[in-house]
C-alpha cells in the first residue's frame, strides 16, 4: 500500500486505532483468503482491491470531492444508488464488520445490541474508518429497529436523511416506498446541486443493473459441480461491490466469470465433487466477518449460494430496460425491485421461504445453514421457520448465531463438523 497518511490525517482519522486496525487485517486476510489454493487468477484484483480498501479507493473519492462531486454513505441494500449516480454523486458502504470501539458505543447504545450496528457506530465514534470522513451524507433506513434507533444518535456526528422502508408489501406499501424515493431525490438534488433528469436516472438503472447482471453471472456459474470459486471469494466479491467503482469493478466481475465459465466448460464430467454443496442464509457479512465461511470451508464444504444481503438479495432482481419509461415509470420500477427483496424486515415473508427452497434445489445443495447475528431480532426469529420449512421439504438445515468476537470459534467448528458429518451420510445413502 502506498503512503496515505497525510490524506487519513486530512480525514481526521485516529491515527494510531487506524494503524493497528490496518496492521491486524493483512495477517487475518493472508490465512482466510490467500491460503487457499487454485483461486481463480482473476482474484488478483480483488485482492488487490483489499490491500488499498483504505488508500486508492479513499483517494478517488477525495479527488471526486476536489472536483465538486460528493459522496453518500449506505449500509443497505434499499437504498437505490440509481438516483444517487444520477445526480453525478458516489455511493459508498461503511465499516461495519468487526468490533470496534465497543467501551465507547456501550455509552450511547444498549449492550445487547446488534454487532453490527455497534461495529458501524464504533468506527464513528473512534475515527477509524474513511469513508465515515468522506461522506457528506449517511443514507439510513428502518429495516430493524435497532438501525432505524442508531440512526437518530448517529445523526449527531455525521449527517443522516432515514429512509423509511415498509414492512409489508400491500400496494400501499409500495406507494410510500415510491414516495419515499422521490423524497429521497429530492433530498439528492440538493445535496449535488445537480437536476435529476429521466436521461441521467436512466444511465444511472443502467450502470447498476449492469453490476446486477454481474453478480448474476458470478452466481450462475456457481451451479456446476464441483463450483469453480470458493465461497469465501464469491462472499468477499459482493462485499467489494459496496465500495469499488461500479464500472470497473463490473468489468472485472464479467472478466472473473469469463475464466470462472472456461473452468467450467474445461471440467471433466466424470469429475467427482467430494466437498459439501451449501447454502449460508441470514444476516448480511460486512468486510472483513469472514469467520462462518472460513469454518465451513475447512471442514470440507463449499458455499455454492449466499441468501444475504452481501450476496444473492443485493442483485436478484433488475429495474429493467428504461427506455421507454418516464420519470414517474422509472420511479416505479426502482420501486418495484427493492420491494421485491426478501429482507426479513417485512411480514409476512413466504417469498423468502420459497426462494430459499427453489435456489437449495436449483443450486443441488446438501445443506443450508442460516446465520443470524446474536440481537438481530428479524432474522433470529425468522430462523425457526426457515429451519422448520427446510426440514418439512427433506433438506438438512441448522441454524447458528453469533458475534465478530472469535471466542466461540471452536464451538461453531464442532457443531458444523457435527452437521457435515450428517450431511456425508446422507449422501451417501442416496448414492
Amino acid at each position: 500500500m502506498s503512503d496515505y497518511r497525510q490524506m487519513w490525517t486530512d480525514l481526521g482519522l485516529n491515527l494510531p486505532a487506524h494503524d493497528a486496525l490496518l496492521n491486524a487485517l493483512p495477517g487475518l486476510y493472508k490465512e482466510i483468503y490467500l491460503s487457499q489454493t487454485d483461486r481463480p487468477k482473476g482474484m488478483e484484483y480483488f485482492d488487490f482491491v483489499v490491500s488499498e480498501i483504505h488508500g486508492l479507493r479513499v483517494r478517488e473519492l477525495m479527488d471526486h470531492k476536489a472536483k465538486g462531486g460528493k459522496v453518500l454513505a449506505a449500509m443497505c441494500v434499499f437504498v437505490p444508488e440509481e438516483v444517487v449516480y444520477a445526480a453525478g454523486a458516489i455511493c459508498v458502504g461503511l465499516c461495519g464488520g468487526i468490533d470496534w470501539a465497543s467501551d465507547e458505543v456501550e455509552k450511547i447504545l444498549p449492550r445487547n445490541l446488534c454487532a453490527l450496528i455497534k461495529s458501524f457506530m464504533g468506527f464513528k465514534l473512534d475515527k477509524v474508518c474513511p469513508y465515515f470522513e468522506v461522506a457528506d451524507l449517511v443514507v439510513g433506513e428502518t429495516t430493524c429497529d435497532g438501525k432505524k434507533k442508531s440512526f437518530e444518535v448517529l445523526n449527531d456526528y455525521i449527517p443522516v436523511h432515514v429512509m423509511e422502508t415498509p414492512q409489508m408489501k400491500n400496494e400501499a406499501d409500495y406507494r410510500m416506498w415510491a414516495g419515499e424515493i422521490r423524497r429521497f431525490i429530492t433530498v439528492v438534488e440538493k445535496l449535488t446541486g445537480n437536476t435529476i433528469t429521466e436521461e441521467n436516472l436512466r444511465q444511472g438503472i443502467r450502470k447498476i443493473d449492469a453490476r446486477r447482471k454481474a453478480l448474476q453471472r458470478l452466481s450462475a456459474t456457481r451451479k456446476a459441480s464441483p463450483s469453480p470459486i470458493s465461497g469465501k471469494d464469491a462472499l468477499l466479491i459482493n462485499q467489494i461491490a459496496f465500495y469499488d467503482d461500479v464500472d470497473r469493478f463490473t468489468l472485472k466481475v464479467n472478466e472473473l466469470c469469463d475464466e470462472l465459465e472456461q473452468r467450467n466448460a474445461d471440467a471433466s464430467p466424470a469429475t467427482i465433487e467430494d466437498d459439501l454443496r451449501i447454502m449460508v442464509t441470514g444476516t448480511p457479512m460486512a468486510i472483513p466477518n469472514w469467520k462462518i465461511p472460513h469454518l465451513v470451508e475447512t471442514s470440507g464444504a463449499r458455499i455454492v449460494f449466499d441468501e444475504l444481503c452481501t450476496g444473492e438479495r443485493s442483485f436478484q432482481n433488475l429495474v429493467g430496460d428504461m427506455a421507454d419509461k418516464d420519470m414517474d415509470g422509472m420511479i416505479e420500477a426502482i420501486c418495484r425491485r427493492s420491494l421485491e427483496i426478501d429482507c426479513a424486515c417485512f411480514t409476512p415473508n413466504q417469498p423468502r421461504i420459497d426462494k430459499i427452497l427453489t435456489k437449495s434445489k436449483e443450486y443441488r445443495v446438501d445443506g443450508v445453514i442460516h446465520y443470524a447475528l446474536q440481537s438481530c431480532d428479524p432474522f433470529t426469529i425468522e430462523g425457526f421457520r426457515v429451519e422448520k420449512s427446510l426440514k418439512e421439504k427433506g433438506i438438512a438445515a441448522m441454524r447458528l448465531e453469533t458475534d465478530y468476537s472469535q471466542e466461540d470459534a471452536g464451538q461453531l467448528k464442532t457443531r458444523i463438523e457435527a452437521f457435515f458429518e450428517t450431511l456425508r451420510e446422507r449422501r451417501e445413502m442416496n448414492g
